[in-house]
């Protein structure tokens, strides 16, 4: 066990320690964060790629108390290294995604050029290889009796992982905050798109029961079918309607309420920071008005917790502060203090 007789938890987070500037190693730690430097197939803005060490770095600033979740840090948060050769190919890749992007852009088919072709097949190659990458990663240390945290990277980066989250625990549900539905089918070719990961989820993974998609506010026609063709397999809480709601008279408790309710016993946590309003993350990939405060989205997972149900994992994904050399840290300084609530709700949901 980690000795913390010497660590001060008001004084200022050091860079030698750990997440949030915690003295932990790895076997110290119950909860292991694991980094997924990986954004190849972002068909916006990219940057996310580098979330992982941008949100590490902010998370020296967060102060430890939390009124929600007292102390939960002393069981240890741990987050492992950013893997440099998943960064380097991620990069590489990302670069060969551009080229058929700007393909499709200008109507272009992508099966009469034999080059992008070979590009997009690499690609595709290169997600399976980073979902079996994830599901052993994530498994060995759920194996091992871990709690375990995925930071992407980009939304394609939790599969492998979700994966082994329905390995471990039999059937859950997820709770997707999102303004985007990610339910198309092999976006712009990208078998491993970011905008297919509950796609990919929901066809390849049958032990997700649910799927509860909240704040959703960009989506289109395809997955507006998907969710009406599921037969209650995927609830959307539309982010048009639950402003509509709210304006009506009916208070953010009873939403949640609503929410809550249709999620199952286990329920994994997939959080895109873009779900929230873009004021708080104006980096990230695909910023959409409308969303989100960080507050109520804690509120929710407060009420999960409060429910009985249990948070078995999470992610959280499309941290980005840009890649233009600017200064704006507000979206890793948001994603840091999103991630230790997400690891103390993941604490108070699995009591020892």
């Amino acid at each position: 066990m980690a000795d913390l007789s010497k660590f001060d938890p008001n004084s200022i987070g050091l860079s030698t320690n750990n997440i949030f500037g915690l003295p932990f190693e790895e076997a110290d730690a119950r909860l292991v964060l694991v980094p997924v430097p990986w954004e190849v197939t972002v068909s916006y803005r990219p940057g996310t790629a580098h979330g992982p060490e941008q949100v590490f770095n902010s998370s020296l600033q967060v102060d430890l108390y939390d009124a929600d979740v007292k102390d939960a840090w002393k069981q240890g948060f741990y987050m492992q290294p950013v893997e440099k050769s998943l960064l380097s190919k991620s990069d590489y890749l990302r670069h060969c995604a551009e080229l058929i992007i700007s393909h499709l852009s200008e109507g272009g088919v992508i099966e009469e050029n034999e080059q992008l072709t070979r590009k997009l097949n690499g690609i595709n190659q290169a997600g399976e290889e980073l979902r079996q990458w994830v599901y052993e990663r994530t498994k060995k240390l759920m194996d091992d009796g871990k709690l375990v945290g995925l930071l992407g990277g980009d939304h394609s980066t939790p599969l492998g992982f979700i994966e082994a989250v329905a390995d471990q625990h039999g059937e859950i549900g997820i709770l997707q905050i999102d303004a985007h539905a990610d339910l198309r089918k092999a976006y712009e070719g990208f078998t491993y798109s970011h905008a297919s990961i509950m796609y990919n989820v929901m066809e390849l993974l049958p032990k997700v029961t649910k799927l509860v998609q909240v704040g959703i506010r960009d989506y289109c026609d395809e997955e507006m079918d998907y969710i009406n063709g599921s037969n209650g397999r995927v609830v959307t809480f539309f982010d048009k309607n639950i402003k509509e709601r709210m304006y009506e008279g009916e208070n953010w408790k009873q939403i949640c309420d609503s929410i809550v309710e249709q999620l199952p016993s286990k329920v994994y946590i997939s959080f895109d920071i873009d779900g929230l309003d873009p004021k708080l993350c104006p980096n990230t990939g695909t910023p959409v008005h409308g969303g989100f405060e960080v507050d109520q989205i804690n509120y929710l997972f407060r009420k999960v917790v409060e429910s009985g149900r249990t948070i078995v994992a999470f992610d959280l994904n499309e941290v980005s502060c840009g890649t233009h050399g600017g200064l704006d840290t507000m979206d890793a300084n948001v994603g840091a203090r999103v991630l230790y609530k997400l690891c103390n709700f993941l604490i108070a949901s699995n009591p020892q």
